[in-house]
Formats: C-alpha cells, sequence, structure tokens
C-alpha cells in the first residue's frame, strides 16, 4: 500500500494523509484545513492532491477545524463516502463546521466588498449549506472497538485526551496474506489534565504517523499551570486595574481554563473581578462538553458531586449575543475576557484586541501554538506595531505565554503515549504536525530512545509501506 501526506507536512495545520491499499481502495485519515498566512499553502484549502470523488472512507481523529475543517469541500466536490469519528467528535463538528462555514461566507463577502470591478467574484471555500450536508454522512463509533470497513480493512480509535472526543487510530490491512498495523496518533493529550481522561497509549504498530508541535519543548504541570495563571491576574487585573485578554481555542483550551477558575473560585483565590466567555461557539462547545460526562476523566465525576457545573460560577459570565460582545469594550475596570479564536484569525477577539492592545494597563496571555503569519505569532513575535481591522495599532498592552496550557503533549508525554510500542518491530515513524525545527529535535529525541528510523516527510510526498 501507499501512504501520501497530504497535509500537516511540516506545518502544524491542514492535517490529511492518504492511504491506497493494493485492492485500489482510498481512505483518508483526516481533512483539516490550514490556518496560517504562508504563501506556500496559499493554495492548500482550495486544491486537492488527491480526487475527491475516489476516497472511499474517512477517519477523523478529532474536532478541530485544523483536522475537520475542509470536509464540507471534500462532500461539495464529490466525496460521498462515511465519515468514522468518534460519538463526540461528531456532535462537536456539528458546531465547528457550521461555525467555520460562517467565517467562510463573511470572508468572501469582505473579499467581494474589496475587490475591483473588473475582478472575478470570491466564493466562499464552503458554505453553511455544504457544512450541513456534510453531516450527513458522518457514523459516531465508540472507543476500543474494531471496525470493520470489508473483510480485509478495520480500525479502532483509543482516547488521544487532547480534547472532548479525540482520538488515535491504528488501522489494520490485510493484502497479501499478511497483516499491517498503521498508527495515527492524531493529537496527543496531556495526562493529569483537568476534565478530561488521560491519553490512552497508542497498541502496537508496524508504522507510525505521529505529532510533533511540541517535540522540543517541556511543559509545566497542571498545579503550576494554575499558580502561573493566577500570577497574571493578580498582576494585570488587581495590581494595574487592567483587562487581561486571553485568545483561546473554542474547543478543549476555553473550558480547561474555565475549570481552572472554577477550581480557584471554589478555594477562595480569584479576585472578585468580571470573567467573560466571550464566544456563542465556546458556549456551544461547553454544553456539548457537559453531555458527554463519560469522556471525564474521576477527578472531575468526584467534583460533579459537589459541583454539578464545573464550568460556572459566580462572577463568570457567558456572553453569546453581539450587544453583550460589544459592551464588554465598554466596562469600567479590571476584567477577564476568554474569546476565540487561539491564533487570533477569526471571531469576536480580534475587537478586544484592537480596544485594549493600545493600554499599557492590559494585557494579552497566548496560551498555545499559533501557527506562522497569524496574529498570535506575530505579537508573540514581539511586534511593536500591528494591522489591524484597517488600522496600524501600537503594541502597548503586555504579551504574554503560557504554553503548557496547550492541549498538545510535549516532548515526554509524547515519547511516554508510545510507550506501548516494540522499538525493534517499528518499521518507521513519520512526524507531522509539527514545524520543521522542532521535528528534527524529537526525531533525535525518538533515536534516542531506540527508535530505528525516524523521518519526517514533505509535503505530498508517498511512500510504499
Amino acid at each position: 500500500m501507499d501512504l501520501k501526506f497530504c497535509g500537516a507536512a511540516q506545518t502544524v495545520t491542514g492535517s490529511c494523509f492518504l492511504l491506497k491499499l493494493t485492492s485500489g481502495k482510498k481512505i483518508l485519515i483526516d481533512c483539516g484545513l490550514y490556518q496560517g498566512n504562508d504563501h506556500n499553502f496559499k493554495k492548500f484549502n482550495e486544491d486537492w492532491s488527491f480526487d475527491p470523488k475516489q476516497i472511499d472512507a474517512l477517519i477523523l481523529t478529532h474536532a478541530h477545524i485544523d483536522h475537520s475543517g475542509r470536509i464540507p469541500k471534500l462532500v461539495k466536490d464529490g466525496f460521498a463516502g462515511n465519515v468514522y469519528c468518534t460519538n463526540a467528535t461528531r456532535n462537536l463538528c456539528r458546531i465547528m463546521l457550521a461555525d467555520s462555514a460562517y467565517i467562510q461566507e463573511r470572508e468572501a463577502e469582505q473579499d467581494n466588498r474589496k475587490r475591483a470591478p473588473e475582478a472575478p467574484e470570491v466564493a466562499p471555500l464552503y458554505t453553511l449549506e455544504d457544512a450541513e450536508k456534510a453531516l450527513h454522512q458522518f457514523i459516531g463509533i465508540g472507543y476500543e472497538r474494531w471496525f470493520e470497513l470489508d473483510e480485509n480493512l478495520s480500525f479502532r480509535f483509543q482516547d488521544a485526551g487532547h480534547i472532548l472526543g479525540s482520538a488515535s487510530v491504528v488501522v489494520q490491512v490485510k493484502e497479501n496474506g499478511n497483516i499491517k498495523k498503521i498508527g495515527f496518533t492524531g493529537d496527543i493529550g496531556r495526562p493529569n489534565r483537568p476534565l478530561l481522561k488521560d491519553p490512552v497509549p497508542i497498541p502496537k504498530v508496524d508504522y507510525l504517523i505521529c505529532e510533533s508541535t511540541y517535540g522540543d519543548k517541556l511543559h509545566f504541570t497542571t498545579r503550576e499551570d494554575q499558580k502561573e495563571l493566577l500570577s497574571i491576574i493578580h498582576k494585570v487585573c488587581v495590581k494595574n486595574q487592567g483587562k487581561l485578554i486571553i485568545p483561546a481555542f473554542s474547543i478543549g483550551r476555553t473550558q480547561e481554563i474555565v475549570y481552572l477558575l472554577n477550581e480557584l473560585e471554589g478555594e477562595g483565590k480569584l479576585p472578585k473581578i468580571p470573567i467573560f466567555v466571550d464566544s456563542p461557539l465556546a458556549i456551544n462547545a461547553t454544553n456539548i462538553y457537559l453531555m458527554h460526562p463519560e469522556c471525564f476523566d474521576q477527578e472531575t465525576h468526584d467534583l460533579l458531586e459537589k459541583d454539578p457545573n464545573p464550568l460556572g460560577f459566580k462572577g463568570l459570565k457567558y456572553t453569546r449575543h453581539v450587544e453583550e460582545s460589544k459592551a464588554i469594550n465598554n466596562h469600567k475596570g479590571p476584567a477577564i475576557i476568554i474569546s476565540a479564536s487561539g491564533m487570533m484569525t477569526a471571531g469576536r477577539v480580534r475587537h478586544h484586541i484592537y480596544n485594549k492592545i493600545e493600554d499599557p494597563k492590559n494585557a494579552i496571555l497566548i496560551v498555545g501554538f499559533c501557527a506562522p503569519g497569524t496574529l498570535g505569532r506575530i505579537l508573540s513575535d514581539g511586534a511593536k506595531e500591528i494591522k489591524l481591522m484597517g488600522e496600524t495599532k501600537k503594541v502597548n498592552a503586555e504579551i504574554l505565554q503560557m504554553n503548557s496550557f496547550s492541549a498538545h503533549g510535549d516532548q515526554k508525554e509524547m515519547i511516554d503515549f508510545l510507550c506501548l510500542q516494540d522499538k525493534s518491530e517499528v518499521k518507521e515513524i513519520f512526524l507531522v504536525h509539527g514545524e520543521g525545527n522542532r521535528q528534527e529535535v524529537f526525531a533525535r529525541a525518538l533515536r534516542k530512545e531506540g527508535f530505528k528510523k525516524v523521518s519526517i516527510p514533505s509535503l505530498n510526498e508517498n511512500v510504499k509501506i
């Protein structure tokens, strides 16, 4: 069989991998949107390196848009097969893909308003109607059970502990009397984090496609996170009487931050200041989290016996409507504003940054990976000025970072995730979903651990398995 790297090759977003079996069957693993402004990927979201009509099935690791965001376009362009994922992922995709379609439509409208009269009209990558149509092809499957696509092909989901419903995938293929197992880690979560169960180590495989986002990093523990977050809140909101803006992904990051704030509030440590979660998508996602207690860890189940809503507390306000969001900008005094998107590429957080970034009392806390070219990366790289909403803004607010809030495992946590592998039997590990310099560091670490062959494939590279 052949394995083609159709996305997330030496970059962090746009995950997409194609298995082409000897029988002719074609299976796609993930179909993600590229998020960033690298000119080398300008056409990535619009073009395919395969024919969507020829794909027999799609196996989806989780709902994040960089893994699921091109599915409506795949269906629009002729894919007629099933999308297999966990039940929680199916529920999250219902809101994630609709939100993504709304962004596509809105950006197309903005481009058309700016285009020259003689220029062709800009069409959205896909529409809300496309997203709704794609959802009819989703099939939810539970963890840790083999699902047969045919007599020679089956797969199994393991809890990856990354976000609600996230999974690693083992695909088992029978060809010419031989059985091969190919593992896809998806995004590897972190052990001992709030809310969700710990990642389940991926079972033994012959070949492994492994993420590498933080392949050169070590993260803080949860308690260290909580201590540092509290220190930042005291500095910005109590001492400076400013506003702390936290750009956070609507799914996963927002819920974890709220959970930690809930703990601090319960312990009487949280200052009495208003906290806003300003993201309709995050509100919908939080409701879906509460619908899936089977994904929670034991600590969260124990907390639920005392606190029926670990994602809500006095002083926390979820704002859904535009008028409520605008009112936050008129709020006098200190506050915490949690808003999407995490990379600051779209969403209400851009309006909050626009209104607050020139005031030195305020701070922007970056709590996860930001792709090259995004506003989040520009700020984290130390920009003194930014272009936002058609204006140049001075960066007077303090830019802070806590990468340990990331839902991605660090180098040690990813290696621990591979603990069940027989290093003498794994024929090759392919590193994906990472930047080249970090992948090189992680590759060296894996070789030092005893894995014989570790490769870093390029975009659209095809390898024989």
